[in-house]
């Protein structure tokens, strides 16, 4: 028999604590090694913390709320080989074995088992307690619970995965179901009876408070300029099911919008800098960072580091590794720290522009917007023509302390001068 430390994780190079949200595990309940027992928050991302040895949580010793730094110590876990064989000895249909070494505040839950108990799955995989206790909020019955896809570990269903599927199945709901009877009783969701009040969750009220913190120390500027897409859109027509053919997934336009950035970034320097206090910080590496919306609503963004060392394909798929585990809940504090630099496609909801706001420490910001086709003057050999063209405007948000209108606005030409300059016969 041995008791061990569970510490407090490194969950990225510039983080030294996170703070416990919840204890998916209880004292006195057996756990496996890499199972999920508790959820941290970090100033970048929140994540589940697996545990790092098998056998009986003896000892929580950070509650949830607490700050914990990096290493310190949050649990006692007692771990052996006649502890593990013990609990494979335990056979559910016997009561008296499942109360051995619970404390005494326990064993009366287990001999008179709440109404509100998780129902026992109907299949072998492992649910967290947090993952059974939505699926008993929720109406969700154990046959239902053992069809949700999981994304975890194993195929284990996360806490992710019940929130986008119950979303799912909200959104599914006939309008009669999801509105009350005629004749029936209608419950007040506020004071007034009027207004509905939903409480911000922990990811929102973080957004919140750094954007208005980036408005309160950074002097907002928005330079605007419109760039011919026309090149880059007929080749990835021309060329998009080849390049799913040969590289097993799709590319979008991101990858062209941060290869631009990049090259431009390249050429001016000193729109890749921070500022602390009365001193600015040239940055060296080039991490573009990309804004992506979750399910939720909230916007993430995770970071391409060292941008300009990649050709398109290596950006597309970085670019599509990233989008694909922040939508699933699966990035590090390691995949938001040091950016450089922010790319948001407004576009992708249809907005031709927008005035993004500057995520500190950063000096600027890019906001493409929706690709339209217009009328447009060409140039020829043979003079002027009319033709139709894919525009699309680009929205470049500085921070007026250290980036002056001429370096803004050159900057972003430079972006529209790369994007317009894209070779249409380029080969994959």
């Amino acid at each position: 028999m041995a008791i061990v430390e569970m510490l407090m994780p490194k969950m990225g190079e510039s983080i030294i604590e996170g703070t416990v949200l919840a204890w998916l595990k209880h004292e006195g309940d057996t756990i496996e090694q890499d199972e999920s027992v508790l959820e941290v928050a970090t100033d970048k991302v929140d994540t589940e913390v697996p545990s790092t040895h098998g056998g009986i949580l003896k000892q929580i010793l950070a509650k949830e709320g607490d700050v914990i730094a990096v290493g310190a110590p949050i649990a006692l876990i007692e771990t052996s080989d006649k502890v593990e064989e013990a609990v494979e000895e335990i056979k559910p249909e016997d009561p008296k074995a499942e109360l051995m070494d619970l404390a005494p505040e326990n064993t009366a839950a287990l001999i008179n088992p709440p109404e509100n108990q998780p129902q026992k799955p109907e299949d072998d995989r492992f649910y967290s307690p947090l993952v059974q206790s939505i699926a008993k909020e929720e109406g969700i019955s154990a046959s239902e619970l053992a069809k949700i896809a999981g994304t975890g570990k194993d195929g284990r269903v996360t806490k992710q995965d019940m929130l986008t599927y119950v979303a799912s199945k909200n959104a599914k709901k006939p309008v009669e179901e999801s509105q009350p009877s005629i004749s029936a009783p209608i419950s007040a969701t506020s004071i007034s009876g009027t207004d509905e009040i939903i409480e911000m969750d922990r990811m929102r009220k973080m957004i919140a408070s750094r954007m208005i913190e980036s408005k309160r120390i950074s002097a907002h500027v928005t330079s605007f300029v419109e760039a011919d897409m026309t090149n880059i859109v007929l080749w990835r027509e021309r060329n998009k099911l080849d390049y799913k053919a040969k590289f097993g997934e799709s590319i979008t336009y991101t990858p062209f919008f941060i290869e631009a950035v990049a090259k431009a970034i390249r050429d001016f320097p000193m729109i890749n800098i921070s500022v602390d206090g009365d001193r600015i910080i040239v940055k060296k590496d080039i991490n573009v960072g990309m804004a992506v919306a979750l399910p939720s609503g909230n916007l993430i963004v995770p970071i391409i580091k060292n941008a300009d060392q990649l050709n398109i394909v290596g950006i597309a798929k970085k670019v599509n590794e990233l989008a694909n585990r922040a939508r699933n809940n699966k990035l590090t504090a390691d995949d938001l720290a040091g950016g450089t630099y922010t790319v948001s496609n407004v576009g992708s909801f249809g907005n031709v522009m927008g005035t993004p706001i500057i995520p500190q420490p950063q000096v600027a910001i890019l906001a493409v917007g929706a690709i339209v086709k217009k009328p447009a003057v060409i140039e020829t050999p043979t003079g002027d023509v009319i033709g139709i063209r894919h525009k699309m405007f680009l929205s470049h948000s500085y921070d007026h302390r250290v980036v002056d209108g001429s370096l803004g606005g050159k900057f972003v030409k430079r972006v529209a001068d790369y994007l317009e300059a894209f070779n249409i016969n380029t080969s994959l």
